[in-house]
């Protein structure tokens, strides 16, 4: 298998520490709903991690919540919130998008606040190796100059990274170096008890602890094979990351970094700032999560994907000829066979996860298939394979899931089927009147609402148009 390091800036072939690959993904701090850029990264490495399954690895795959931050505790301040029944809020609220979406749960989901034991002890690390160092006001700075690897990571020069940072604080001892622990300020402040004094732990410091908590080999090179996350933590977030642990640790924090690429909206970097951040909760609203899945997963990772509600209706068509082959066969065994088009498949995922390869491969076997079926459409070992087939694809790919006949009632609601079922019924006993008349004006009407009937031999179907 290969993947693109972001580190070296090129292809390289995967070979983990262990046959049980440790991955651990950025997660979103919980200040607010989830966009569609969390579920970009998500399901980009939902699919990293399916692939690897069925690759034979063991996967044991971390992703965090971070429920410490400025954003947290303005919000709380602002809206009279205690910080936990807004952090509890929203990280239910993701698990929910996450669901919808067919993500697989992380195995482990540390957060924050149940790390500060971890993060304190690491941040003395730092202090007792004289890699860190306290100001007069009880913040805890790491001091980058210690680190000759700094800029490693983003492969970003000194120059660059000086030009990007705010010496916020005059007792920094350099622009590049980055909070650890904030003090205790007082009653618009939140702190907790520590080794280090009443404070909070900063930002980069969580992942780096709760990596050793949870993941980090310890006889090993690198502390974890994989990390993960979007193209914008790739500085300063992952670069101060590697340096506190190289500093703390002496080793590499990860072996591979991967990163996936940003989601425009109207041809800009989707962002709060900028007020085009399109909430996963809302997208739900109007498409199926699988659906959504579909059209996200379809942009190579690293790509920058410019949403468009037009080219996810387009690549609706792909799920569409799934499940339309899914009901050709439905009712067949699975033949639990291997085949070319799985091996192939895979194959092209293998390869730093090259979708577009993958779903040529996969609309050649939709054809293919639904050719044979034309040829010889009572062959049951033939049906059993394609069965196969799409389990295989369900798995790598977590789409195709639903039962056919829901699928295509998509977006039909609860009131509405009763209205059709009512109808189908009316129009089932016109056609015993042999009132062909009424029968086909009600065809007529429900296809002027978007409902196509289509009788089979086991009686009439319906199901949206689109």
């Amino acid at each position: 298998m290969k993947i693109y390091d972001s580190r070296l800036k090129e292809k390289v072939e995967f070979i983990p520490q262990s046959q049980k690959v440790r991955i651990y993904v950025c997660g979103p701090t919980v200040y607010d709903d989830a966009h569609l850029g969390h579920a970009r990264s998500s399901i980009a490495f939902d699919l990293l991690k399916r692939v690897l399954l069925a690759s034979g690895y063991e996967v044991i795959l971390v992703k965090n919540f971070t429920d410490i931050d400025d954003k947290i505790i303005n919000k709380s301040l602002q809206n009279n919130i205690p910080i936990q029944e807004i952090t509890q809020r929203y990280i239910q609220s993701y698990l929910n998008d996450m669901q919808a979406l067919n993500v697989l749960r992380p195995d482990i989901e540390p957060k924050a606040t149940e790390s500060l034991e971890a993060i304190a002890n690491f941040i003395q690390i730092l202090l007792d190796k004289g890699c860190a160092y306290k100001t007069t006001n009880g913040d805890i700075y790491l001091e980058v100059s210690k680190d000759q690897s700094y800029g490693s990571i983003s492969q970003r020069g000194i120059d660059d990274i000086n030009q990007s940072r705010i010496l916020e604080n005059e007792e920094k001892k350099d622009s590049r170096d980055f909070a650890l622990w904030k003090a205790y300020k007082g009653e618009n402040d939140i702190g907790y008890e520590s080794i280090l004094g009443r404070g909070r732990p900063g930002w980069h410091i969580e992942c780096s602890a709760m990596i050793e908590k949870h993941l980090s080999y310890e006889n090993q090179e690198f502390c974890i094979d994989i990390h993960a996350g979007g193209a914008d933590l790739l500085f300063p977030h992952h670069e101060n990351e590697a340096s506190q642990t190289r500093c703390a640790h002496n080793k590499e924090l990860a072996k591979y970094w991967m990163h996936n690429g940003f989601v425009n909206v109207n041809g800009e970097k989707m962002s709060k700032s900028l007020g085009n951040s399109f909430f996963i909760k809302d997208a739900l609203k109007i498409y199926d999560g699988e659906i959504l899945r579909n059209y996200l997963i379809a942009t190579h990772y690293r790509a920058i994907l410019n949403f468009s509600e037009e080219d996810l209706l387009q690549s609706k068509k792909r799920l569409d000829k799934i499940y339309r082959l899914k009901k050709r066969i439905q009712g067949a065994l699975d033949s639990h066979q291997d085949s070319a088009f799985q091996k192939n498949f895979l194959e092209a995922l293998q390869d730093d996860l090259n979708i577009s390869k993958a779903l040529s491969i996969l609309e050649e076997m939709l054809n293919t298939a639904n050719q044979s079926l034309d040829k010889n459409p009572k062959d049951k070992n033939l049906q059993s394979q394609i069965q196969s087939d799409l389990n295989f694809l369900e798995k790598i790919l977590g789409i195709g899931l639903k039962n056919p006949i829901e699928y295509f009632q998509l977006g039909i609601s609860k009131e509405q089927k009763c209205q059709i079922e009512e109808k189908l019924q009316i129009r089932q006993q016109a056609k015993k009147e042999k009132n062909f008349e009424l029968a086909d004006s009600i065809r007529e009407e429900l296809k002027s609402q978007g409902i196509l009937i289509m009788d089979t031999p086991n009686g009439s179907i319906w199901e949206k148009i689109t």
